[in-house]
């Protein structure tokens, strides 16, 4: 009976030491609450809802405002505290370049045509458009896109050099180089991975002075667009430019082709 008593009399002891161990244990200290997530100062700003190619005409649905963070908002975003009614204001208005999706709009990327055509819209101030006839041969194969850089080249008899030289004489020489490619036909950007535009007529942008003296050029010869590469049009170094990377520079040779 005594061995009985002991057993129970053990059993309930170690009861209630694991019933204390467990109590001690639920009153520790509960975990440290998480630290505070900072908060980041925003703001909305006007952005392109999908790609806005150039020329393109601003609808409603293709810009929006999105929350931006307030420390890369630059001054020159659109930003909903300033003007609410910018998208109002801007709808209507003409890409002067392109937007991709997402892209902060920036005033100095849409202007208001008021009823001009887009190229004059696109067009900087002070700057001209003006054509040329243009084929594959003349053309760089059809490898001129729009905003490329090209130079242009005059090729003509010369006829003083045929009274010299006793044959035929002809010349060609670069009058206008480092020019930007406005258009190729009524093409006036790159669309679908387009990588090849087979025109005939080149559109370009010049300064009056060059304008001039590429009309003059159509009537002493055939013209002719060099593609430049896309590191040379970008180095400013490379001639002598005028406004805009736009330049004149006259270099040339002359070959003379005597009769057998």
């Amino acid at each position: 009976m005594k061995t009985a008593r002991l057993l129970v009399l053990g059993v309930a002891l170690a009861a209630g030491g694991i019933a204390a161990l467990l109590a001690g244990r639920s009153d520790s200290p509960p975990p440290p609450p998480p630290a505070p997530v900072a908060q980041i100062d925003t703001v909305e700003i006007l952005v392109a809802r999908n790609d806005i190619g150039m020329g393109t005409v601003v609808s409603p649905n293709e810009i929006q405002w999105q929350v931006w963070p307030t420390a890369a908002a630059s001054p020159t975003f659109i930003r909903k505290s300033d003007r609410p009614d910018a998208i109002k204001q801007l709808v209507g208005s003409i890409a002067r370049s392109p937007l991709v999706a997402g892209e902060p709009v920036r005033e100095a990327k849409l202007i208001r045509a008021d009823g001009s055509g887009f190229m004059a819209a696109i067009l900087p101030s002070g700057m001209r458009a003006i054509s040329t006839e243009i084929s594959p041969e003349t053309g760089a194969g059809g490898f001129i896109l729009p905003n490329d850089r090209v130079d242009v080249i005059l090729s003509r008899r010369d006829r003083e050099a045929e009274k010299q030289g006793g044959g035929d004489a002809h010349t060609a020489e670069t009058i206008l180089t480092n020019i930007r490619v406005l258009a190729i036909d009524q093409t006036i950007e790159e669309k679908n991975g387009q990588r090849v535009v087979v025109g005939k007529t080149a559109t370009l942008e010049l300064s009056p002075g060059q304008a001039e003296q590429l009309a003059v050029s159509r009537q002493l010869g055939a013209l002719t667009l060099a593609l430049r590469s896309l590191i040379d049009a970008r180095d400013s170094n490379t001639d002598n430019s005028d406004r805009r990377g736009g330049g004149t520079q006259r270099f040339g040779v002359t070959a003379i082709i005597r009769p057998k």
